[in-house]
């Protein structure tokens, strides 16, 4: 089980993703609330991050920091807007988290050929074990 303190980074950096176009669209806040709902935190502690961020922690797993990666390309394209920023943030992102770059690039790319940009997990747990060895 995640501390709570991983769970709060985890907040945090999607907040960070929400906001960095400075607009924080309602579809954005809800799929906050859903991940925060999934994380056992609670609404007030999700509205607390927005102006008292959690420090960054790294999860332990490959898997939790792929798993949050794909949050972060989620929130991405939730308001079905890609701004540059969001998407230099996404890939810094996954490279503070360790993940290979050439597999995070390979998941942006193909995510167009989804239906709302949504790629299977099969999809991305495959790119991902393609490029780890």
């Amino acid at each position: 089980m995640k501390s709570r303190e991983v769970k709060l980074s985890i907040l945090s950096e999607m907040i960070s993703m929400a906001t960095v176009d400075k607009d924080l669209k309602e579809r954005e806040y809800i799929f906050l609330l859903a991940v925060a709902k999934q994380l056992e935190i609670t609404k007030e502690d999700l509205d607390a991050l927005f102006n008292n961020p959690a420090p960054f922690k790294q999860q332990k797993t490959e898997s939790e920091r792929i798993i949050q990666f794909y949050r972060l390309v989620l929130m991405m394209n939730i308001d079905e807007e890609q701004h540059p920023k969001e998407l230099q943030m996404v890939k810094e992102c996954g490279l503070r988290m360790g993940l290979n770059p050439l597999a995070m690039d390979k998941v942006l790319q193909i995510m167009d050929d989804y239906e709302d940009k949504i790629v299977p997990t099969n999809v991305l747990l495959d790119i991902f074990k393609t490029h780890y060895n």
